[in-house]
């Protein structure tokens, strides 16, 4: 599904150069079908925003070679951002209230960055709950990811998640559970995901909240989850938008961390490496940097360089086809409900909270 770039976002000029087709709204003009509109509630810190804008934005672009659609990312006023993050959000965002007269076709949220130990208590809790509200009355589906599935499960069902006894970090395999949903029709039964998270909705929640899980890891739980219309609120908890190197990202800045922990005397422990992610060659790599790291802390000499150039050639992608075709799956379904004829809707007796005809599967 080609974008269409309806402002100067660089992700846009990033995705070209990617190879990926990027329509001007002119172009745009002279397609037939109408193009959906795509909100993204991008609620993540500073240093990741741009990258998850541009990870969501590939993985709808790669969706649909026909159809079109404008993608419009907004965030919450009450997170605190940088000055860049800020002139960023101020330049290329739109603010909730453009989205609601705008109106969308569907609504992916993002994860974002906790303080608090219950989510309610968070300074983002009731603005993200304010847009779930006007979602579920005027947005065909919404796709929640990481922590937005986390706040749905409270919020709707009244599911807290669960505190872990350490990260749930790395890649892990999955199966698919329900192979009749359509939005997991034509994927690998059995596929990986990303996953970094301190906290979990375990799968008797999803079943005592009415959720159909459509796949799950036995290491990791619960990727994917749909509403009871099997269609309204899609859920996951993993990270399949993530980008070849981001957990690299992540192992490199909780390295620094530990640097700087370590070098101002704190007690601190050297990050383990995310699981099932860096093969045999990597982790004798890190493991040389960790102990020349050390030895330089020690002898306050200059650190040495994060040995990330040597290992990109070794991180493998095993994910992303996966993430792209249960994408174009659920784009395919709101493409389906937004453009049906709502007067042949009702003649058919076809029941509009439930499109798909999926409640008594």
């Amino acid at each position: 599904m080609p974008l269409v770039a309806h402002n100067e976002l660089p992700t846009f000029e990033r995705l070209r150069q990617e190879g990926q087709t990027i329509l001007r709204p002119g172009q745009a003009a002279r397609q037939e079908i109408r193009a959906l509109n795509i909100g993204l509630l991008n609620m993540m810190p500073d240093a990741a925003l741009e990258a998850t804008e541009r990870q969501f934005f590939r993985l709808i672009g790669e969706s649909n070679p026909i159809a079109q659609f404008l993608v419009y990312p907004f965030t919450l006023s009450v997170f605190k951002r940088s000055e860049k993050a800020q002139t960023h959000i101020d330049t290329y965002y739109k603010s909730f209230a453009e989205i609601q007269e705008l109106g969308l076709d569907a609504l992916i949220i993002t994860g974002a960055n906790v303080t608090q130990a219950h989510l309610p208590d968070e300074v983002f809790w009731e603005p993200l709950s304010e847009v779930f509200k006007w979602a579920h009355h005027n947005v065909p589906s919404t796709l929640c990811s990481c922590l937005a599935t986390h706040a749905s499960l409270e919020l709707h069902y009244n599911q807290p998640r669960r505190h872990l006894s350490q990260k749930r970090w790395g890649v892990y395999g999955h199966r698919v559970t329900d192979r009749s949903h359509p939005l997991v029709h034509g994927i690998n039964t059995r596929f990986d995901v990303p996953h970094s998270r301190f906290n979990q909705i375990d799968r008797s929640q999803f079943e005592a909240a009415g959720l159909p899980v459509l796949a799950e890891s036995r290491e990791a739980g619960v990727q994917m989850a749909v509403s009871p219309d099997g269609f309204r609120r899609v859920y996951f908890q993993g990270h399949p938008e993530y980008d070849s190197i981001s957990l690299l990202k992540e192992y490199k800045r909780e390295v620094g961390l530990f640097s700087l922990a370590y070098n101002r005397g704190e007690k601190a422990s050297y990050p383990p490496f995310p699981e099932n992610y860096f093969n045999l060659h990597t982790q004798a790599i890190f493991n040389e940097y960790q102990y020349r790291l050390i030895q330089a802390i020690d002898a306050k000499k200059e650190l040495p360089v994060f040995p990330e150039k040597l290992i990109l050639e070794h991180i493998d992608n095993s994910w992303h086809d996966t993430a792209a075709a249960i994408l174009a799956n659920w784009m395919g379904l709101i493409y389906q409900v937004t453009h049906m004829d709502l007067k042949k809707l009702y003649m058919d007796h076809i029941d509009p909270d439930d499109p798909l005809g999926l409640k008594n599967k």
